[in-house]
């Protein structure tokens, strides 16, 4: 509990040096240019797809002609880009994560190690294929569990418990294994996640709780479709910073239970040592016979 606590300020006073809020823009340009480049090439096209599917329903047609005899104006106009919207969060969200994880969380991990661990060996048990194929897998197993869980979201509460687990169970998976790929080997990885399993999870399902934080501004951009273009890029930047607290932490976490592990092992070495030489002792009888070539055999009388 300590290691979880102790990890956390840190990580908390990591997030506000100048270079991590540097490191926190890379994302954000990366996606800003993304939404705009897909925004110029499929945001007219989605909006009359959505809005010819709106029309061709008979309770929104009926819907729109009440509002249009109140002179409210039409409901597709504005539905439209509201659904548009709500649809493509979901894609800004993972595209976030991973782009903090294949940008911030190396960059972030390397800053960690230089500051707190620089005696600490470097073993490389996860290669870029290797953690760019379990971030995809990872994230495949979230969207699945999504939308397996959707139904039970209309259960009042486990729809503030089953998103943020979901989030914080892709979060752990993919932060912890990308603070562990250069300094851990395989084996080092496995059983610190095994050990440290329910920490590391608590980190993530907290992490993502905290990103609920931009989701709140995203629900202004729906409310006030007109504003969405400025509120996006900020809940993109609080999304990369909620990741980058993420990182740290993990980072901070693994690299000192890491750092605890391999002590441990040391310090469990001598004692081996120490039990085969009392064995060897106890029994002289192992010992091999040695053969003096040396000596000559008694003489007959």
């Amino acid at each position: 509990m300590n290691l979880l606590f102790d990890s956390f300020w840190r990580a908390l006073l990591d997030c506000f040096r100048p270079r991590v809020m540097l490191l926190s823009a890379a994302p954000l340009v990366l996606m800003a240019v993304l939404s705009v480049t897909l925004g110029n090439l499929y945001w007219e096209t989605s909006l009359v797809w959505v809005r010819a599917t709106l029309e061709a329903s008979s309770i929104v047609g009926v819907v729109s002609g009440w509002m249009q005899a109140l002179g409210l104006g039409g409901i597709t106009s504005v539905l439209a880009p509201l659904i548009v919207i709500v649809s493509i969060m979901p894609v800004v969200v993972l595209l976030s994560l991973l782009s903090v994880a294949l940008l911030m969380t190396p960059a972030l991990t390397h800053f960690v190690a230089k500051q707190r661990f620089p005696q600490l060996a470097r073993k490389e048990g996860g290669y870029f294929i290797l953690g760019l194929g379990w971030a995809l897998l990872s994230t495949l197993l979230a969207l699945v569990a999504l939308v397996v869980s959707i139904p039970l979201w209309f259960i009042p509460p486990l729809i503030l418990v089953l998103p943020p687990l979901i989030w914080g169970w892709l979060t752990y998976r993919v932060m912890a294994f990308d603070a562990l790929a250069s300094h851990a080997s395989g084996e080092e990885r496995r059983e610190l996640f095994r050990k440290h399993r329910l920490s590391l999870l608590g980190i993530g399902v907290f992490c993502g709780y905290l990103g609920a934080a931009p989701s709140v501004i995203w629900a202004s951009g729906v409310l006030f479709a007109a504003a969405f273009v400025v509120l996006v890029p900020i809940g993109i930047w609080l999304y990369t910073w909620v990741f980058a607290l993420s990182s740290l932490w993990f980072a901070h976490y693994c690299l000192q239970a890491l750092h605890n592990l391999r002590q441990q092992r040391e310090l469990d070495l001598p004692s081996v040592d120490e039990h085969l030489v009392e064995a060897t002792l106890a029994e002289p009888e192992a010992l091999p016979l040695t053969h003096d070539t040396n000596t000559k055999p008694p003489s007959a009388a």
